[in-house]
C-alpha cells in the first residue's frame, strides 16, 4: 500500500461494500415504495430469483462496509480520531449482523416481508447503531488531517437520519451507505502530507 494513500484499501472495501449492497437491493426496487401489501408480494413473487439473489448481495455489502472502516481504525495512528473511528467501526460491525438476519428472513418468506409482518426491532436498531456510528466516523474525520467537509458531512447526517428514525420508525438504509460509501471514496483518494501524521 502506497505510504502516500494509507487508507485506500479500507476506502475500496468500503466503496465496493456499498455497491454490493444497492446491487443487492436493487432487484424488485418498487417493493420497497409500494403500499399495497397484495402488489408487493405479486411483485416478490414475480421478480423472486432475482429478489433472493438480491437479498445475498445487501447481506455481503452489509459485511463488508464495517470491515472497511475497521481497516481505517486500524491504519489510523493513536489519538481522538482513532477512538472515534473504532467508535464506528464498532457501531457498524455490531448492527450487521441485525441487517443480515432481516435480510435473510426476506429472502425466505415473502409474504412476511410484503405484509410487514414480524418484529421491526433488529431493523430499527441497525439503524440506530448506523446513525451512531455515522456521528463516530464524523468525529473522526473532525479530528483527522481530513478535509473538513468530509467530517461535517458524516456528522451532520447523523442528527437528521436520527431524527427521521425516531420520528418514522423507520429509515431507508440506503441513506446510511451513501454517505459511507462518500466517505470511503474519500478515503481512496485521501493522500498523507508531510505534516500529517503517517
Amino acid at each position: 500500500m502506497s505510504v502516500k494513500h494509507p487508507y485506500r484499501r479500507a476506502g475500496t472495501v468500503i466503496v465496493a461494500g456499498t455497491a454490493v449492497w444497492l446491487a443487492g437491493i436493487s432487484p424488485v426496487s418498487r417493493v420497497y415504495i409500494t403500499p399495497d401489501a397484495v402488489e408487493r408480494l405479486r411483485m416478490l413473487e414475480a421478480g423472486q430469483r432475482g429478489w433472493v439473489i438480491g437479498q445475498h448481495l445487501a447481506a455481503a455489502g452489509t459485511v463488508a462496509v464495517p470491515v472497511g472502516f475497521a481497516a481505517f481504525a486500524r491504519r489510523l495512528p493513536g489519538g481522538r480520531a482513532k477512538r472515534w473511528a473504532v467508535a464506528a467501526a464498532a457501531a457498524l460491525l455490531a448492527g450487521a449482523p441485525l441487517f443480515v438476519s432481516s435480510l435473510s428472513r426476506r429472502a425466505s418468506d415473502l409474504e412476511r416481508f410484503a405484509y410487514g409482518r414480524g418484529s421491526n426491532a433488529p431493523f430499527l436498531a441497525y439503524s440506530g447503531l448506523h446513525v451512531l456510528a455515522l456521528a463516530a466516523l464524523g468525529g473522526s474525520l473532525l479530528a483527522s488531517p481530513a478535509k473538513r467537509w468530509i467530517g461535517v458531512t458524516a456528522a451532520a447526517s447523523a442528527p437528521v437520519y436520527g431524527a427521521i428514525l425516531v420520528a418514522k420508525k423507520d429509515i431507508p438504509p440506503f441513506v446510511f451507505y451513501i454517505v459511507e460509501g462518500l466517505a470511503g471514496a474519500y478515503l481512496m483518494t485521501w493522500e498523507e502530507t508531510d505534516s500529517a501524521e503517517a
